[in-house]
């Protein structure tokens, strides 16, 4: 088997960036597409309650979902820091302990998740006539997470030494056999709800054997041998130290949507479903900003190891130029169409107002997203994944939680709910852009002259 690994210290810094970023963001519009044909084909075939019943589940399954995310990425930047510093015994030993690691951790995960399902969609204040059908979903959906923490980490693995190529392919093969099996469960069996989650168990399975025959068949310098697979508590804590904080950012920012969900739920299953398939619709648009982020953490991650810092300060103009450009290109789109968007998910004209609405509201401020994402990414890439974390939760738990006690004491209105996002966002990036400029840009400014 070829060798898919590529440095990306080296070449055109916009050509490497895009060219490394653009399967990154395939794969999440794919990974979106399914995880959004769950909620059409439920919506249009089910009911209005079984569409309320998957969104409410949602911010759940972010909750966890995010931690392995959270740590794969963390754990991505110690691999493209030895990746680009050419430490290839140390990246080979980091390889193993984490994929171990995520084995253990995500069925752990699964069986936790399986057993406080009713417990967490009491947390979110889940209404009765949405909670059976929300319980049957959850826990169906908390077996297969062990898939995703597995397949994380070892997507992660091949993103850090330039290879988001093979993660993409992957997550299309995945999402088609994700559709196949929505239509198979859900309409032909029909399996309703539980359907729903067995397709998506399927799908993740597949991506877990698709990405891990890789890293087994490769010759290249990340290849999984699994008789070698061990825990080596030096390199654990060393990938715990970047990893961690970027989980545990994940996890309590998803725990903060939770109790946004109690003030959506609190306005009805309209407003669930409604507001659920807005969301959905609106990850079109911040995937862009997330799939450049993960991009330039692993390009910084690199450039830096191999102490190439004039490309890592290049790449943010690229990274800002690109994220600018595809928002206002895809937002204006979907905020021109968004009836049409939100009518796909589902028929309820209560529930089609709410989703308008949000679109219509959240749609011109997500740059903060973009401009959030874009240095959080900046500085993690440069190895202060805490600072990172302590800004982000500043920003998207603190600041917004404050702005929603507030308006919402003021005006029980859920406009209010949507501009909390943006909120967030906006909090989020100037505290972590203001870290960026004082410490990292005037810290390595001069190396970087020096480099040039």
């Amino acid at each position: 088997m070829r060798k898919s690994s590529s440095d990306l210290t080296v070449g055109s810094v916009a050509g490497q960036l895009l060219m490394f970023a653009l399967p990154i963001l395939m794969g999440q519009i794919f990974q979106n597409l399914y995880n959004s044909v769950d909620a059409i084909v439920v919506g249009r075939n089910v009911g209005k309650t079984a569409l309320a019943a998957v969104s409410a589940s949602t911010d759940i399954t972010h909750l966890i979902v995010g931690f392995f995310t959270g740590l794969s990425n963390g754990a991505g930047i110690l691999f493209a820091r030895t990746f680009g510093a050419k430490n290839y015994r140390k990246l080979h030993r980091a390889i193993h302990t984490s994929v171990t690691f995520s084995v253990i951790i995500g069925v752990a995960m699964a069986l936790t998740g399986v057993l406080i399902t009713p417990l967490l969609l009491k947390l979110v204040a889940c209404p009765a006539d949405v909670f059976q059908e929300a319980d049957a979903y959850l826990r169906i959906y908390f077996i297969g997470i062990m898939f995703t923490a597995i397949y994380n980490i070892g997507a992660g693995v091949l993103r850090s030494v330039g290879d988001s190529r093979n993660p993409f392919i992957y997550l299309v093969i995945a999402s088609v056999v994700n559709i196949i099996m929505d239509i198979l469960f859900v309409v032909v069996l029909p399996l309703g709800v539980r359907g729903a989650a067995l397709a998506t168990i399927v799908s993740q399975f597949l991506s877990v054997v698709l990405v891990f025959r890789r890293l087994i068949k490769t010759d290249d310098v990340y290849r999984l041998r699994l008789k070698e697979l061990r825990i080596e508590m030096g390199l654990l804590r060393e990938i715990m130290d970047l990893g961690i904080p970027a989980a545990i950012q994940a996890s309590l920012i998803s725990i903060s949507n939770m109790f946004v969900s109690r003030y959506i739920n609190s306005f009805g299953s309209d407003a669930m479903a409604g507001i659920g398939a807005a969301k959905k619709i609106d990850k079109f648009v911040g995937m862009v900003a997330q799939s450049v982020g993960q991009a330039i953490a692993t390009f910084i991650s690199q450039n830096f190891g191999a102490k190439r810092l004039d490309r890592a300060f290049k790449s943010i103009r690229v990274a800002l130029l690109f994220d600018c450009a595809y928002i206002l290109a895809i937002g204006s789109i979907i905020y021109i169409n968004a009836e049409f968007f939100v009518r796909i998910f589902t028929t309820d004209e209560a529930a089609i107002l709410f989703g308008i609405d949000m679109i219509h509201t959240m749609m011109p401020l997500y740059v903060m997203q973009c401009l959030n994402q874009t240095f959080a990414n900046v500085v993690r890439g440069f190895g202060k994944s805490r600072v990172v974390m302590l800004c982000s939760l500043s920003g998207m738990i603190v600041c917004r939680q404050i702005f929603l006690a507030i308006s919402m004491y003021i005006d029980w209105n859920v406009r209010n709910i949507y501009y909390g996002y943006p909120v967030g966002w906006t909090c989020a990036a100037l505290f972590v852009f203001v870290y960026y400029y004082v410490t990292i840009h005037r810290k390595y400014w001069g190396e970087r002259k020096a480099a040039v």
